[in-house]
C-alpha cells in the first residue's frame, strides 16, 4: 500500500522482541496512522526475530518470523533493521554489521555496542550511505542526541552532564527517603524490576559510562574512547553520607560528566554532591536528566524516563521516523574521519572540592594529625562536622574542602587511613558546583 505522498512504506525488520522490541512493535501498530501523517509515508513491519516463539501480548501475524536475527537481516525484505538484542558482541554486533553490509539502515538502543564499536560501525555506515541511529541508547525518551547533534549545532559545546542511570537514581532516592542501607534498597529495586539479578552493570557505573562516552563524542567531536573514562559506582555510598549531605545542603547523585577544556576532554562517572538547587538535584526515582552547555545557547536541561518499554520504544521509533522522512546527519554529528583524538585528562589532574568522611577514635591529637596530613598534601579544609561520643570510641568526622587536586586528595586520604586512630577506610565524594 502506498502512502498519501505516493511513496512505498518504509519496511522495518525488528531483531529482538524483549521489553523494548515488544514496545516498538506495539507503538508502530498503535500509532501507524499518526506516523504516516507526520512522516509522509507509511512505516510497515515486515519481519521480526527472536529466539523464542510465545505469546507476548501483541500480534505478529503477517510478519516474516526468523529464529536467527542475522539470517533475518540478510534475507528479509527490509529498508531498516532495528537491533534490540543487547550486548556489545555476538548477535547484536553481527546484525548491525550484516545490515550495513547489505545497504540497510540500522536503528539500535544498544549503548554498549555503540560505546565499544560505534566508530567502526559509523565508518561502515557512512561508507555504505546508510544511517546508524541510536537515540534510544542514551537516556531513554530524552532526545539528547538530537539536541546535541542538531539543536545545538551552532554552538561550541563545553560540557554535558547528568543522571544517566535510573536504577542508581532510584536507589539513592530511596536511601535518602527511608534511611535504609544500599543492599536493602538494591534488593527492593530488583524485586520491582528496576535492577537486574546481576546489578553490577548499573550500580558500578558501567551503564552510565557507556552513555557518557557516546555523549562526549557527539558533544565535542572527539574520538570514542570508552577506556578513557574514570568510573565509580554507588556501592560505597552509605545512609550516613546521605544524612550528612542533607545537613550540609547537598543531594548525592551518580553523575556522568564530560567537559571540554584547553588541556583535553575530561570524562568521569561517579557519585557527586550537588547543592539542592542544582539543575538535576531534584530529579528523583528512575528518572534521568541531561544538561548540555554551549557558548551561545548557554544551558539546556532535559528530563524524562531513561529506560523501560515505552520511553525507549518512543526513542527508537523517533529514529525510524527520521529515516522515513529522509532526515539524517553523520552518526556523531561530523564524519568519523573528522573526529579529533583529543587528549584524555586523567582523573588525577581533576580539581574540585570534596566531602570526606572519616571514622576516628576520639583521642587527644587525632584531629591535629589529620589536619597536618591535609596541610602537607596541599588540601585546605572548609568546614568540619563531628559527632560527640564517649572518649576512646570511634566517631565520624566529616569535612568539606576547598578546591584541591585529585592526586593530592587521594594521597592525603591514603595517609589518613594508615593512622592508628583510623578505624575505617576514609570515604570521599566529589562536590560539583553545577
Amino acid at each position: 500500500m502506498r502512502s498519501s505522498a505516493g511513496q512505498q512504506p518504509l519496511k522495518v525488520a525488528v531483531a529482538g522482541l524483549g521489553t523494548v522490541g515488544g514496545g516498538v512493535v506495539k507503538l508502530l501498530q498503535a500509532n501507524a496512522e499518526a506516523l504516516a501523517l507526520r512522516t509522509g509515508r507509511g512505516i510497515a513491519i515486515t519481519a521480526v526475530s527472536d529466539r523464542f516463539r510465545r505469546d507476548r501480548g501483541f500480534s505478529v501475524d503477517g510478519y516474516a518470523w526468523y529464529d536467527d536475527a542475522v539470517a533475518m537481516t540478510q534475507q528479509a525484505d527490509a529498508d531498516v533493521v532495528v537491533e534490540l538484542i543487547g550486548g556489545a558482541e555476538g548477535a547484536a554486533r553481527q546484525v548491525c554489521e550484516a545490515a550495513i553490509a547489505r545497504g540497510r539502515h540500522v536503528v539500535t538502543a544498544n549503548k554498549a555496542l555503540i560505546a565499544h564499536h560505534g566508530t567502526a560501525l559509523a565508518a561502515a555506515a557512512e561508507g555504505a550511505g546508510v544511517v546508524l541511529a541510536y537515540e534510544a541508547a542514551v537516556a531513554g525518551a530524552i532526545p539528547i542526541i538530537k539536541a546535541l547533534r542538531e539543536g545545538l549545532v551552532g554552538n561550541r559545546r563545553t560540557r554535558v552532564f547528568g543522571i544517566l542511570n535510573g536504577t542508581c537514581n532510584y536507589i539513592l532516592t530511596q536511601m535518602r527517603e527511608s534511611g535504609r542501607e544500599f543492599e536493602t534498597v538494591l534488593a527492593e529495586a530488583q524485586a520491582l524490576g528496576y535492577a537486574e539479578a546481576d546489578p553490577g552493570f548499573d550500580v558500578d557505573g558501567i551503564d552510565a559510562a557507556h552513555k557518557l562516552a557516546i555523549l562526549a563524542t557527539v558533544a565535542f567531536g572527539c574520538t570514542l574512547e570508552f577506556g578513557a573514562l574514570h568510573i565509580e559506582g554507588i556501592r560505597h555510598v552509605s545512609p550516613v553520607d546521605i544524612a550528612f549531605a542533607e545537613e550540609l545542603g547537598y543531594r548525592i547523585k551518580l553523575l556522568g560528566i564530560a567537559s571540554l577544556t584547553d588541556g583535553g576532554v575530561e570524562r568521569r562517572v561517579h557519585p557527586c554532591m550537588l547543592r539542592r538547587g542544582a539543575p538535576v538535584a531534584h530529579v528523583e526515582g528512575v528518572f534521568n536528566a541531561v544538561v548540555a552547555e554551549g557558548d551561545f545557547a548557554d544551558r539546556i536541561v532535559q528530563e524524562g524516563r531513561g529506560a523501560g518499554e515505552r520511553p525507549t520504544a518512543s526513542a527508537v521509533v523517533a529514529d525510524i521516523a527520521d529515516i522515513a522522512c529522509g532526515r539524517h546527519a553523520p552518526t556523531f554529528g561530523i564524519p568519523v574521519e573528522r573526529l579529533q583524538a583529543l587528549p584524555a585528562l586523567p582523573m588525577s589532574r581533576h580539581r574540585g572540592c570534596y566531602y570526606v568522611r572519616l571514622m576516628l577514635l576520639d583521642q587527644p591529637g587525632v584531629l591535629a594529625d589529620v589536619t597536618a596530613i591535609l596541610r602537607d598534601d596541599a588540601v585546605s579544609m572548609e568546614a568540619v562536622l563531628q559527632r560527640a561520643r564517649a572518649p576512646g570510641e570511634a566517631v565520624p568526622v566529616v569535612m568539606t574542602t576547598h578546591e584541591a587536586e585529585e592526586a593530592s586528595m587521594v594521597q592525603a586520604l591514603r595517609r589518613i587511613g594508615e593512622l592508628p586512630s583510623s578505624v575505617e577506610p576514609p570515604r570521599m565524594i566529589r562536590i560539583e558546583p553545577f
